[in-house]
């Protein structure tokens, strides 16, 4: 087409492309389409808490919207986790009865392999079912571990507690356990035990790099911890990094199938770092102060509180997690079905 049939101006030249990046920004489904990161309701675990004793769901205030649930109630959530697509929960028992040695936690008719014997028969293999392998919710000093009589942490017995936690949890059906007491040692005498008692295929998620953090508050309401004074001489020190990558690296040698760092928030560096080292997926558990301060600012009419949940797990993931631990997960997945 050319002359006076030509629908461009007479003075028209071409000239060199203006680029607008703003074109893939135009509406939501072109967002969608280019966007780099996106986090995936199938890679989302919730954060369960399960308590003896109860005939209805406890509230939390601190955790708005978060319970100690029954038997039945912990059943009913995990039907609806399995509906939503979410890859699992993890369950945190809450005895009714606590002592210094935690032995409630060895028990196989206690709160926790009960609740993992129920959800397992409720959901199948459609709902990964983790547990919290750690003494803090069944010691009467709230400590992670069996105490000295200096009261100090006595690594290697519990160690031994640990494995035979891990057992019971294997034993009752669950499909993935989750050290979290930092001790020196636990994952390769939980993997050893495991192997012993015929439960090879029971995958360990190691809380690889857990600091010693202030974001833990909350959560000691949750499991009704007693703590007094902290974790610090066997969590890490918030000011280390290169420390994260020694912890993960053992856990590793000693037959971890994923490491997790705690929290995730101010931690995402260390997310980010661990994910360049390792060929094993990486979990990140969102916490829960994490939770608390959004949701009290949300509550206040601070922040949008949706799209700073959404904006949360993003960066989570952005920064390098695979597997995220959240008590939105079962929010998200119904909001982005």
């Amino acid at each position: 087409m050319s002359g006076t049939d030509s629908p461009l101006p007479d003075d028209f030249t071409v000239q060199p492309p203006v680029v607008r990046p703003r074109r893939l920004r135009a509406n939501r489904a072109i967002r969608r389409m280019v966007a780099e990161t996106l986090v995936d309701p199938g890679r989302l675990i919730l954060p369960v808490f399960v308590a003896g004793g109860l005939t209805e769901p406890r509230p939390i205030s601190s955790m708005p919207g978060v319970v100690q649930h029954t038997l039945d109630s912990v059943v009913a959530e995990a039907r609806r986790c399995a509906e939503a697509g979410l890859a699992g929960v993890m369950l945190f028992g809450v005895p009714e009865h606590k002592d210094a040695a935690g032995s409630g936690a060895l028990d196989p008719t206690g709160i926790l392999p009960r609740a993992v014997r129920a959800i397992k028969q409720a959901v199948g293999e459609d709902l990964l079912v983790m547990t919290d392998v750690c003494l803090d919710e069944f010691t009467d000093h709230g400590h992670c571990g069996v105490l000295r009589t200096d009261g100090t942490v006595d690594n290697d017995a519990t160690l031994a507690a640990y494995a035979e936690m891990a057992v019971v949890h294997a034993e009752a059906g669950a499909d993935v356990v989750g050290p979290s007491g930092m001790m020196d040692g636990q994952v390769a005498v939980i993997r050893q035990a495991l192997d012993a008692t015929g439960h090879t295929d029971t995958v360990i998620m190691a809380y690889s790099a857990k600091y010693a953090s202030a974001f833990y508050g909350p959560f000691r309401e949750a499991v009704g911890s007693s703590l007094q004074g902290d974790r610090k001489t066997y969590q890490q020190d918030p000011a280390n990094v290169a420390e994260s990558f020694g912890e993960v690296e053992l856990d590793l040698q000693q037959g971890a199938d994923i490491v997790m760092v705690k929290p995730a928030l101010a931690y995402l560096d260390v997310i980010a770092k661990v994910r360049e080292r390792v060929d094993v997926p990486v979990a990140a558990y969102n916490i829960s102060g994490e939770y608390a301060m959004v949701e009290a600012a949300a509550a206040n009419g601070w922040l949008d509180r949706e799209r700073t949940i959404d904006e949360t797990l993003l960066s989570i993931t952005r920064a390098g997690a695979t597997i995220i631990l959240t008590y939105w997960a079962l929010e998200y997945a119904r909001r982005h079905r």
